[in-house]
């Protein structure tokens, strides 16, 4: 929702967290970035727990005969004293003799019938587990796959080696491993599902960084630019050109003025933003910049918006940071360089720097609304619900026309404050403060969007629907209104079909639309259609306009790439729906 990267749209960014809207499709959930199933939710939570698995199998007490006394080794079979040197073995590894266990472990491996299948990966396991202990991940890598080759559904074995796995640094196969055991385990145990979502963030992380390097910048749509410019109410580069600054008007001036205005590059950068034609403006802002012309703080300023559109921060920082230092600038225009960057560092995941350039805007220009609408998103992203109300308070006191700021107030402050802290009283305040938003400001498909996802949340489907198909009337080319109403189908009716040909309607608006896609490859997962969805999430990727963005894309992408190998492997699938 910062304007770094994205308009301030809850179709797109604003409203549900990514794992509810991965909820609203059905029964399995995308947790974080981490692929993280919920299934069968009649089922008792029996298998719920911490999931540790330090210890081995068995007993640890030799085996004994019926009536109670000690077997005569030369009587045992081969079995039995495999398992009587295994309960050895563990006697040890509970004292944290680790190596007379393993050599333990390994005698009963020896001693076992190769038949007996499901007890020599039982050894094998426990001897895995011994050199846990010791921090051999080789050996424990080696003896699991043993363990697993004979038991191919062995939840310990293959948890144990995933850890192992992640310890040599193999995050695709250990990937692959606990995502297994979230199947088999029917993703109820919570040790196995932060494995997973950790192994996925990092994996994440590490292609986003390689691929975000190397991207080829590319604009996004008109739509999407629109909306990013309607967030701004007190913007000087946003505002149309002014009498006397359009080239038909300069033409009939005389002398020095007009011969200025005709080769500002600039006012011409300005005119390509009332035709849309928006991949001009970045060079045209070049040729103002390089002859030092008396727009150069605009010049910069409105490049730097461009770069950071096309998601090329590296590039839009050192503008923000010249604008910013422009003392003798318009104070508008170094407010506006302050907000942008302090939205860019918190894409960044640099709180403290946004935090920082926020404040410092609304110092050096106290009475700008903006300021405190974009402030007041990043207290709702750090959970400072209390400050971004004051916020958003004085956004609608220096402008009472303010229709977005007074729908997000109620929505992500009111609402969701009110709804998780479940004050039936606060809630019906805050649908109260919705119906008085679509009241006064009619023309403001935000303010029905906003309104037609709290009504999500309360059940209140038929009428979210009716808000949508009003966003729908009043911006027909909003892709991401679309998605989230063929989100509500599926939630509301179970009508996949419909839900589906809704948001294939959104890529067909806009092909840019890296929310439709992802959306998309989340439901193609659910359905069972893996590469599909690998295919959705990858046009995703390529479309995100921040690192960060591309690395929560990667971590869904390889999620699904993960189970396409446990279904190779093991044959094991999460339901679908």
């Amino acid at each position: 929702i910062m304007a770094a990267s994205k308009p301030v749209e809850p179709q797109s960014g604003t409203g549900l967290p990514r794992w509810q809207l991965a909820l609203l499709v059905g029964t399995p959930i995308v947790l974080g970035v981490g692929a993280v199933y919920l299934w069968n939710r009649s089922r008792t939570k029996e298998r719920k727990g911490t999931g540790e698995r330090k210890t081995p199998e068995g007993s640890a007490s030799p085996v004994q005969g019926q009536d109670g006394a000690r077997l005569n080794p030369s009587l045992q079979s081969p079995l039995d004293q495999a398992q009587a040197a295994k309960n050895k073995g563990n006697k040890y590894f509970k004292a944290a003799k680790y190596d007379s266990a393993i050599q333990c472990y390994t005698e009963a491996i020896a001693l076992c019938p190769t038949e007996q299948k499901a007890d020599l990966s039982t050894f094998y396991q426990n001897r895995a587990a011994a050199y846990e202990q010791l921090m051999n991940w080789i050996e424990v890598v080696q003896d699991c796959s043993r363990a697993v080759e004979l038991n191919p559904r062995y939840v310990k074995a293959l948890f144990r080696r995933a850890k192992a796995l992640e310890k040599l640094d193999n995050k695709k196969e250990c990937l692959e491993d606990v995502t297994a055991v979230c199947i088999l385990e029917a993703f109820q145990n919570q040790q196995s599902m932060l494995l997973a979502d950790k192994v996925l963030k990092q994996l994440g992380k590490e292609k986003a960084k390689e691929k975000y390097k190397n991207r080829e910048p590319m604009m996004p749509s008109p739509q999407f630019i629109k909306s990013y410019f309607s967030s701004f109410t007190d913007d000087i580069i946003s505002q149309p050109l002014q009498k006397g600054e359009k080239k038909d008007e300069d033409k009939d001036k005389e002398g020095e003025a007009a011969e200025v205005t005709e080769s500002s590059g600039y006012l011409k950068a300005k005119q390509y933003m009332e035709e849309e034609n928006y991949d001009k403006i970045i060079s045209e802002c070049t040729k103002e910049i390089d002859s030092g012309g008396r727009y150069t703080a605009e010049a910069l300023l409105l490049r730097a918006t461009f770069f950071l559109l096309i998601g090329n921060a590296t590039a839009a920082q050192p503008d923000l940071d010249q604008v910013i230092n422009m003392q003798d600038a318009n104070v508008k225009l170094r407010a506006n360089a302050l907000i942008k960057r302090g939205s860019m560092y918190m894409q960044q995941q640099q709180p403290l720097l946004s935090t920082q350039d926020f404040n410092m805007a609304a110092e050096i220009d106290k009475h700008n609304p903006d300021v405190y609408h974009h402030r007041g998103q990043l207290k709702i992203l750090l959970d400072q619900v209390d400050e971004a109300v004051g916020d958003f308070d004085e956004c609608i006191l220096l402008r009472p026309d303010s229709a977005l700021a007074q729908a997000q107030k109620c929505f992500s402050c009111l609402y969701r404050g009110s709804y998780t802290g479940n004050n039936p009283a606060q809630v019906q305040t805050a649908m109260d403060g919705f119906e008085d938003v679509i009241r006064r400001f009619p023309k403001c498909a935000e303010g029905y969007a906003l309104y037609a996802q709290a009504l999500t949340d309360q059940q209140q489907f038929g009428k979210a629907d009716e808000m949508y198909d009003k966003c729908i009337e009043l911006e027909p080319d909003n892709a991401t209104t679309y998605v989230h109403k063929g989100l509500l189908q599926l939630q509301w009716k179970q009508d996949l079909d419909l839900g589906l040909e809704l948001i294939s309607k959104a890529i067909e608006i806009d092909n840019k639309c890296d929310f439709a896609y992802e959306t998309m490859g989340t439901i193609e997962v659910q359905r069972g259609n893996l590469d599909k969805a690998i295919e959705m999430f990858n046009k995703a990727i390529n479309l995100a306009k921040s690192e960060m963005e591309m690395a929560h894309l990667y971590s869904l992408c390889d999620a699904a790439y993960a189970q396409t190998e446990v279904a190779r492997k093991y044959g094991l699938k999460p339901p679908t729906l």
